[in-house]
């Protein structure tokens, strides 16, 4: 028996070592079966149906007017007359469809499985998968809008003194926000993983061009990485970059004002961070009396350690960092040098203080905090010809005369400790480094070292103790020991007389109410104001600063002082008798604090709890955001406010005359809105005796209005520097 049909391409068959069987075949237009009938005395085989065609077709799709839409090709009865069923040796085998000729000329090119169709057509399916792109945040996510609503406020209503923050400009945030963060791109620009980087590449290379010529630095001798995530992944991709493990490192203690990515360990031994566990480090320190670095333990620290890495530079560290006397230790040892100036970039930028540049092999930095620009790392390295000698650890094994930096720390920043970099960052530090370049930036920069030395000069008037007694940059650390929060029990009439005398000195401004003495003779509760208990009041008085560890603490966990910065408040527009009122609200936070360890003692549940209600705080509060609101409006606000003042003088000029009383009432409101109750008044005074003295004509006075004030040196500043995101 033999069963053939013409379209036969495929089998599939059964042998048997017999004699030639005889064979059934039955075919499709693609399969054929071939199978050995003398199988079927031998192994009886159960009818069981075997479907070998394709499934039915139950879709297919046709194109009218360029618009793709569904069809039926056709429905059960049809099915059920197109099938025909096929028996071999008596079983049932398959199901065979018959063709017509568009049926058969399409199989060949498409077959789908049987689907239903459900929803809406396919316009709709696609607006609604397409829909989550086009809400706004407030829509799309109340619950983190309104966060971030929260943080908003907070940031414009309170005093930001956190020494490593700053505002970015308007631009800058327009940057990080935009569609740049949508592109990957793996490696360096003109060296990608991913196409279509083209631009990408522009703009990174622009970056690149700016950050040196920010520093005024020649690209023949110096490149540049814009790509890290932050200055620690920047000093650790040096490490990776330029040695191996257990290699040796040498940085400034962290409580001697050094920066835990410097390879900081505590006193008992654990290693805190990454350079540490993959390093050995060995950190030098400040002198105890002065709080200056020991340049000569220092230099003998490093003769015996050698390290291949000197760090120089850190995070609390308020004066200049002496250079000079780094670069010869490093040369001694035989160790490349390497500052971070994450606190002190502005500075450098804008030529402030001494050039690190100058003598350092290497020179890392944060991209935000005092240069404005988004947060993020940079890694400055030397090109060219080595000035120095060989053989020394300088060349990092390599004897050649040239530096070899620059691939094994791009190499170090990907692949070796980073993916892909984020476009939208560096953007933004491509536009902020443009406005480092300009004299407004340097003017900046001059007035944050200013306000941080009025700053500084204001609490030492009121007998507080400041590291090193001042400040050279933007920070300064205020050592809270000997004022105290946590109660604390001391025994020994010398320890009490020592800690009395410097309580009395403290000037509160409302007395000296400090020390209780005890029932017991001898005995005095000694008051700590350490600075974890600080930070926390002046949070709630709408203050922010940062607790900091003091050279001599006892490790990290209580800190003993805070760091105090100018960059972020200046940007906002204060200056230096504004710091003056700042420094009024620190000493008022301070007496707070101690009245209220005071009445409650030393528990910290009691504590915290009694501020949360506490009268003074609430006052403190009122006055604190008043000054922020009030006194220190972005220049945004201020020119809307001014633009206000003078239309509502102009108009009051026409429809009142000169000598009005409302004339008078409406410039005088004017001035009010524009700058408060006391600068008011001293302004439209001033403004009316130069008015009726002759000094000023009706459009000269409106005109007054818009420039002048008490403080036009500050309204001037603040023209020339929008940078507050409010």
């Amino acid at each position: 028996m033999d069963i053939t049909h013409p379209q036969s391409t495929l089998s599939l068959g059964f042998s048997s070592h017999a004699s030639p069987p005889r064979k059934t075949q039955i075919a499709d237009d693609s399969i054929s079966l071939q199978l050995d009938s003398s199988l079927r005395d031998h192994c009886p085989v159960a009818p069981v149906p075997l479907q070998l065609l394709e499934p039915q077709l139950e879709h297919g799709l046709r194109t009218e007017n360029g618009n793709s839409e569904r069809t039926e090709t056709g429905d059960d009865e049809d099915d059920d007359r197109d099938v025909e069923e096929f028996r071999i040796l008596g079983h049932s085998m398959c199901l065979k469809r018959r063709r017509d000729s568009e049926s058969a000329s399409s199989s060949s090119t498409t077959s789908f499985p049987k689907r239903v169709s459900f929803g809406p057509d396919l316009e709709a399916r696609r607006a609604a998968v397409r829909m989550w792109g086009d809400q706004p945040l407030r829509v799309a996510d109340r619950d983190v809008f309104e966060i971030m609503e929260k943080e908003k406020k907070r940031q414009f209503r309170g005093i930001e003194l956190i020494a490593s923050e700053n505002f970015v400009c308007k631009a800058v945030m327009e940057a990080l926000g935009s569609h740049l963060t949508n592109k990957y791109s793996e490696g360096m620009p003109g060296a990608r993983y991913y196409g279509g980087n083209q631009y990408i590449d522009e703009i990174e290379s622009l970056c690149c061009e700016r950050a040196l010529a920010a520093f005024n630095l020649d690209p023949e001798n110096w490149g540049v990485n814009v790509q890290p995530y932050s200055c620690t992944s920047a000093n650790f991709a040096v490490y990776t970059g330029l040695l191996l493990p257990g290699d040796r490192i040498m940085g400034l203690d962290t409580p001697s004002g050094g920066n835990t990515s410097h390879g900081y360990y505590t006193p008992n031994g654990r290693k805190v961070s990454g350079a540490s566990i993959f390093f050995e480090s060995l950190p030098y320190k400040i002198n105890t009396l002065t709080g200056l670095i020991d340049y000569d333990k220092l230099e003998e620290r490093a003769l015996d350690f050698r390290p291949k890495i000197l760090i120089c530079g850190g995070s609390s560290y308020p004066r200049e960092f002496d250079y000079t006397r780094f670069r010869t230790i490093a040369d001694k040892c035989g160790a490349v040098l390497m500052c971070d100036m994450a606190q002190i970039s502005g500075f450098v930028a804008a030529k402030v203080c001494d050039n690190p540049f100058d003598y350092c092999d290497i020179v890392t930095s944060t991209t935000h905090k005092s240069l404005r620009g988004p947060r993020g790392g940079i890694i400055f390295y030397r090109k060219g010809a080595k000035p120095r000698k060989k053989g020394t650890l300088l060349t990092q094994g390599d004897e050649s005369d040239n530096y070899d930096f620059e691939e094994k720390i791009n190499f170090a920043v990907f692949p070796a400790l980073q993916g892909g970099p984020h476009n939208n960052h560096i953007a933004a530090l491509a536009i902020a480094l443009k406005q480092v370049a300009t004299p407004e930036y340097k003017a900046y920069m001059h007035q944050v070292k200013r306000n941080a030395q009025a700053l500084a000069s204001a609490l030492l008037r009121r007998k507080c103790k400041l590291v090193t007694g001042g400040t050279d940059n933007h920070l300064l650390l205020w050592d809270l020991r000997p004022l105290g929060l946590t109660g604390k029990l001391v025994r020994g009439y010398k320890e009490e007389s020592r800690l009395l005398l410097n309580f009395s000195n403290l000037d509160l401004g409302l007395g000296n109410p400090l020390v209780k003495e005890s029932a017991l003779g001898g005995l005095y509760w000694i008051l700590y104001l350490f600075g974890k208990s600080y930070e926390k009041v002046c949070e709630m008085c709408h203050i922010t600063l940062n607790k900091i560890t003091i050279f001599g603490d006892n490790g990290i966990i209580t800190p003993g002082g805070v760091r105090i910065g100018t960059p972020a408040m200046t940007s906002r527009g204060c200056l230096e008798s504004d710091f003056e009122t700042i420094a009024e609200f620190l000493l008022k936070t301070a007496h707070i604090a101690c009245a209220v360890q005071r009445e409650h003692g030393k528990s910290q549940k009691l504590f915290l709890k009694a501020l949360e209600h506490n009268k003074d705080i609430v006052e403190l509060r009122i006055r604190v955001e008043s000054f922020a609101k009030r006194s220190l409006l972005h220049m945004s606000t201020f020119k809307c406010y001014s633009a206000v003042a003078l239309y509502f003088v102009v108009f009051s000029f026409i429809m009142f005359g000169y000598y009005s009383i409302a004339n008078l009432l409406v410039i005088y409101l004017s001035l009010y809105t524009t700058w408060g109750l006391s600068n008011g008044v001293e302004s439209f005074c001033l403004l009316m005796c130069c008015w009726y003295g002759g000094e000023f004509t009706s459009s000269e006075s409106a005109l007054w209005v818009w420039q002048k004030g008490k403080y036009s040196g500050q309204f001037q500043y603040r023209k020339q520097n929008p940078y507050s995101t409010f």
